[in-house]
């Protein structure tokens, strides 16, 4: 629950720090710019609140790696929710009203998370986990989305090891990344090449970033299980 926490605040102060011109930048997701991806944020941080005051009342059924579902196809960001989620952004109109109503609700997730019992069964997308797993699978989340928040800006800079990010083009932080990692390769039942980094090892293994030939002989036959498109 604290690495939630540290990668919960790495990406929102990343947001808070970038200038209005990175806003019409585009992001990691396809068809969205960064201003579309931060209003998923936003999003995200209200599915925290509603899941954490959510409890369930039968035991869980899945865990943080189990949470997540693998798709067959990545996506083109022609879904209707992806679109909503542009429409919504642009009515926004300037930078500053994202920025603040991330913080809002994104602060209000934080304190939530920290006050939740990590043993609480709670109850999202018909799934049942613990408070502790929910939030351990958002670590995965977060650390994507900060990955594809810098994507296509100018001088990003290398995960830190934790500490407040000093530029909103810093990557994730490094125990994220390596969190994310873990569970990546739970979710594929195999492990990544070490000759990758954590998040080379991200990127190729979501379908963000395609593997040159020299990766594909070092991944074998864990390319035909790749890209694990996980929503």
């Amino acid at each position: 629950m604290d690495l939630f926490s540290r990668s919960w605040t790495a990406l929102r102060t990343a947001v808070a720090e970038l200038p209005d011109e990175d806003f019409v930048r585009p992001s990691g997701c396809a068809g969205w710019l960064v201003r579309d991806l931060v209003c998923h944020l936003i999003i995200d941080a209200q599915d925290v609140l509603i899941t954490l005051v959510t409890p369930a009342e039968s035991e869980p059924t899945h865990d943080a790696v189990t949470y997540w579902d693998v798709a067959d196809t990545p996506p083109t960001g022609d879904d209707p929710l992806d679109a909503l989620i542009v429409r919504l952004a642009a009515a926004y109109e300037e930078p500053r009203l994202l920025k603040f109503h991330l913080d809002d609700l994104g602060s209000a997730a934080g304190r939530a998370a920290q006050l939740a019992d990590p043993d609480l069964p709670v109850s999202t997308q018909n799934k049942i986990l613990t408070a502790g797993d929910y939030l351990s699978a958002y670590v995965l989340e977060w650390t994507l989305h900060h990955l594809d928040l810098i994507a296509h800006l100018p001088d990003a800079g290398e995960p830190s090891p934790g500490s407040p990010l000093s530029s909103g083009r810093t990557g994730p932080t490094a125990e994220g990344l390596a969190r994310s990692r873990d569970m990546l390769e739970e979710i594929a039942g195999s492990a990544f090449p070490a000759s990758l980094s954590d998040r080379e090892a991200l990127l190729i293994g979501t379908g963000r970033r395609a593997p040159t030939d020299t990766e594909k002989a070092e991944l074998g036959e864990l390319t035909t299980k790749l890209p694990l498109v996980i929503g």
